[in-house]
């Protein structure tokens, strides 16, 4: 049996608590890793929380690194190329409960929570997070440093450009275009194409305006 391999995740933030649930054997814990000094130190729960210096301490563990959300998520490239961690040493994590076709590809720094199936011919770009019960159809396309929440469908031939963000509850019909750096709001019903940095929200969804 191969040995599990040490590992990292960074932040310690509600993602990064909830990768736990989803690391199976492969990996063996060791701690988060923080910026914010208050939360340096030992959790609620027994796990070590370090400071940036952990990187180099434990040079042999991989990373996992899932920082942002709703009010962050534009700042998670410059966030994660800023840990100077080299990209062969962040992991790949899906749940065991997750299904992901054989016909899909996934890249680097990605966590895949449970309930979540990823069917044929789908991309899943580097340093992406998808949250619990979201379902990717045939040939969706999902851009690097992208969140996607929990319970989303997004229909076959849709892409979902780089650093977007998806709320949770919403669904993406076939065929549209999300440009990058856009935000879709919580519960969402998006039937057309929405453009770069631009946010929507509603049933259907409307625009709320662009935020550069």
């Amino acid at each position: 049996m191969q040995e599990a391999q040490p590992m990292l995740i960074f932040p310690y933030n509600g993602n990064g608590i909830e990768a736990l649930d989803c690391i199976g054997s492969a990996y063996r814990f060791i701690g988060f890793v923080d910026d914010t000094p208050q939360k340096i130190g030992i959790d609620p729960n027994g796990y070590p929380v370090f400071d940036r210096g952990a990187f180099a301490q434990f040079p042999e563990a991989c990373v996992l690194a899932v920082p942002g959300g709703p009010n962050s998520y534009r700042s998670r490239k410059d966030i994660i190329q800023g840990l100077g961690i080299a990209e062969e040493r962040f992991a790949r994590v899906v749940h065991p409960a997750a299904r992901v076709s054989s016909l899909a590809s996934i890249g680097t720094n990605v966590l895949i929570m449970a309930g979540v199936i990823v069917t044929s011919n789908a991309h899943i770009g580097s340093h992406t997070c998808i949250l619990p019960n979201t379902v990717l159809h045939h040939d969706v396309m999902i851009g690097d440093w992208s969140l996607i929440g929990s319970n989303v469908t997004i229909a076959g031939n849709t892409v979902v450009e780089e650093n977007c963000y998806i709320g949770s509850g919403t669904s993406l019909m076939n065929g549209i275009r999300v440009g990058r750096g856009a935000l879709v709001g919580l519960g969402s019903n998006v039937i057309n194409s929405v453009g770069a940095y631009t946010r929507v929200v509603g049933n259907p969804a409307r625009e709320l305006g662009t935020k550069e």
